[in-house]
C-alpha cells in the first residue's frame, strides 16, 4: 500500500517536495492557486498533518502577525462591539505570543479583489499570516482575503470554504428575548433592524430566532411588523423606523418591539418619546449585546454577547488555522446571557 506522505502529493501534482510542504504550511510566498491545488489533493488522498502542538506558542516561536480587519466607517461608530472584541484579541494575542496589526475598513469601500488596497499588499508581502474579520464584509472580498491567508470570521457567517467562524448562538438568544416579552403579557411583538451598505447574515439569523419563537408561543406574525429585513421592502433610517414603530404601536397595537442591536434599540428608546410614546410603559423594547446604556438612558432588556471571550477564542482557532491549513472547517457558537432591564413592562391593553 502507497503511504500517504508529502512525497506523494508531490508527485501526483508534478511539484517539488517543499512546495507542497510550503503550501500545506499556507505560506504567502506559494501562490493561492498552488496552495489550493495541494490542499485538494492532500483531503483527496486522505493525507493527515502531523498534529504539533496547539494553542499557546512558546516565546521563542517564529515571529507571527496577523491582521485584525474591523468593518466599521472612518467616521466615529457609537454602541460599538468592536472594543470589547479587541481587548480579547489583544489580550490571547500576548499569550500566544502573537503580533497584530488593527485596522479599519468601511465594508462599502473595501475591494480585495482589485488587489490595489493596502490591506492586500499587507497578505501578499507576508507581513501577516492570517487575519480575523470583525463584522460583516462582501463575500468577494472574503474570498480574495481567504485565497491569500488563513482567515477566521467573528460574527459573521460566509459562504467561503475553510474559513472558521466564532459567532453568537443568535436563535436561541432571541427566542430567550420572545419569550421574557411573552412572559409579560405581549402577544403583538414586531422585529426591527437598520439598514447597512453591507448587510451579512447575522440580522437574518436573529430575525429567523423571532419568528422560530413566535411560532413556538403560537403568536402572529405580521410581515408590515418588521421592519429592514425584507430585500424588496423600502430601506428604511433611523428616523423612519421611529416614525413606522410609533404607526404600528397606534394603528395595530404592537405594543413590544425587537431590535437586532443595543445601538439600535437605544436609539428607539431616545426617539419614541420624541413621538408621544413612553418606553416601557407605552411599548416594551429590547436589544442584543449587552452593551451598557450613556448616562441617563434606560438600561435595554436584551442579550449579553462574550464579546471578549469571542476574541480571544478566534486569536486560539487563527493559530491553529496556520498551523493546520488544511484541518476541517470549524463553526463554533457561543450562548448569550439574558439582560434583564427597564425596557420591559406590560402590555397596554387596547
Amino acid at each position: 500500500m502507497t503511504a500517504v506522505n508529502q512525497e506523494l502529493i508531490a508527485q501526483r501534482l508534478n511539484l517539488s517536495r517543499a512546495t507542497v510542504s510550503r503550501s500545506l504550511a499556507n505560506h504567502h510566498a506559494i501562490s493561492a492557486e498552488t496552495r489550493r491545488r495541494v490542499q485538494e489533493m492532500a483531503e483527496k488522498l486522505g493525507y493527515q498533518m502531523s498534529p504539533g502542538r496547539v494553542g499557546r506558542r512558546g516565546k521563542n516561536s517564529r515571529a507571527l502577525t496577523i491582521g485584525v480587519l474591523i468593518g466599521i466607517p472612518a467616521e466615529k461608530v457609537e454602541m460599538a462591539t468592536f472594543p470589547y472584541i479587541l481587548r480579547g484579541i489583544q489580550a490571547r494575542a500576548e499569550i500566544e505570543h502573537v503580533t497584530i496589526d488593527v485596522c479599519y475598513q468601511a465594508p462599502a469601500d473595501f475591494h480585495p479583489e482589485t488587489g490595489r488596497q493596502p490591506v492586500i499588499r499587507n497578505m501578499r508581502q507576508g507581513n501577516w499570516r492570517g487575519t480575523i474579520l470583525i463584522y460583516p464584509f462582501a463575500e468577494k472580498a472574503v474570498e480574495a482575503i481567504s485565497q491569500r491567508v488563513s482567515t477566521v470570521a467573528v460574527l459573521e457567517s460566509y459562504n467561503q470554504p475553510g474559513i472558521d467562524i466564532i459567532d453568537t448562538d443568535d436563535a436561541s438568544a432571541m427566542v430567550a428575548l420572545v419569550e421574557r416579552l411573552a412572559e409579560a403579557g405581549h402577544e403583538r411583538i414586531g422585529f426591527l433592524s437598520w439598514h447597512y451598505p453591507i448587510g451579512g447574515h447575522w440580522v437574518a439569523r436573529r430575525f429567523s430566532g423571532y419568528v422560530e419563537a413566535l411560532f413556538l408561543r403560537g403568536l402572529p406574525f405580521r410581515p408590515e411588523w418588521v421592519l429592514n429585513v425584507d430585500k424588496n421592502s423600502p430601506r428604511l433610517s433611523p428616523t423612519q423606523v421611529a416614525d413606522a414603530v410609533a404607526k404600528r404601536v397606534r394603528d395595530d397595537h404592537v405594543t413590544a418591539w425587537v431590535c437586532a442591536a443595543d445601538h439600535q434599540a437605544y436609539q428607539l428608546v431616545h426617539d419614541l418619546p420624541l413621538r408621544g410614546l413612553r418606553v416601557p410603559e407605552d411599548v416594551s423594547i429590547t436589544g442584543f449585546d449587552g452593551l451598557d446604556p450613556a448616562a441617563g438612558q434606560k438600561r435595554i432588556t436584551s442579550m449579553r454577547v462574550p464579546h471578549e471571550q469571542i476574541g480571544s477564542a478566534a486569536v486560539t482557532r487563527l493559530v491553529n488555522r496556520i498551523q493546520h491549513p488544511t484541518a476541517p472547517r470549524r463553526k463554533i457558537l457561543v450562548e448569550a446571557e439574558l439582560v434583564a432591564g427597564e425596557t420591559i413592562a406590560p402590555p397596554v391593553r387596547a
